[in-house]
Formats: structure tokens, C-alpha cells, sequence
């Protein structure tokens, strides 16, 4: 599997963002299930910021569901997260996941990732 990420970027406070996440390679289609956004910034521990299963079963960090909203296209095996309200606190590496179950999607296929900036 494969993942191509895209949509980083930096934006102002108050600014949206949608990052894009497509997938590719015979085994994404047959055993990923799951595919999801983590986010890491320098000298903090990685969070899960949202996942989504194929049938369409969202997860999020609760203090980011108000402004963050993942989507798919299983058609083009992609996934969307549009972000909202950007907050400098917002600002990290982004990468994109795909893995068998949410439980362990960390233990998935990661993407290189993609920095979002917020500025204040």
C-alpha cells in the first residue's frame, strides 16, 4: 500500500484546510479497513485525529469534532479531512494511516506526511 498525501500547507487563524489522502495497491483493497489522520508536533506524543472505516464509521478526538470532519471516496480510495477553525495549536505533521482496525491502526501503513502551519 501506498499513501499519497496532499493539502498542507500554512493558513491563518480562523482559515480551513482540507488534506487528501489516496491510497493505492492491491492489498489496500482487499484487507484496509480503516484509514485515518494522525498528528505529531516536536516533543509531543502522536494523536489520533480522526479515522474512518469503509462502511463509513467515523472516530475523533473529542475536542476536535467540532472542527475537523473526515470523509472517503472507496471509489477512489481516498480520504478527506477538512479542517476548520484552524488554531496555532493546530499546527503539526499530519500523516495519513491504513490498517486492518482501529484499534491498531497505528501498527497500519503510514504516509510520509504533510505540514500544517496555522499562524497566529
Amino acid at each position: 500500500v501506498l499513501l499519497e498525501e496532499s493539502g498542507g500547507g500554512m493558513v491563518q487563524a480562523g482559515g480551513s484546510l482540507r488534506l487528501s489522502c489516496a491510497a493505492s495497491g492491491s492489498f489496500f483493497s482487499t484487507a484496509v479497513d480503516v484509514m485515518g489522520w494522525y498528528r505529531q508536533t516536536p516533543g509531543k506524543q502522536r494523536e489520533l485525529v480522526a479515522a474512518i472505516t469503509r462502511s463509513g464509521t467515523t472516530t475523533y478526538k473529542e475536542s476536535l469534532k467540532d472542527r475537523f470532519s473526515i470523509t472517503r471516496d472507496n471509489a477512489r480510495n481516498t480520504i478527506y479531512l477538512q479542517m476548520a477553525n484552524l488554531k496555532p495549536e493546530d499546527s503539526a505533521v499530519y500523516s495519513c494511516v491504513a490498517g486492518v482496525d482501529i484499534d491498531v491502526l497505528s501498527d497500519g501503513v503510514w504516509g510520509r506526511g504533510t505540514q500544517v502551519t496555522v499562524s497566529s
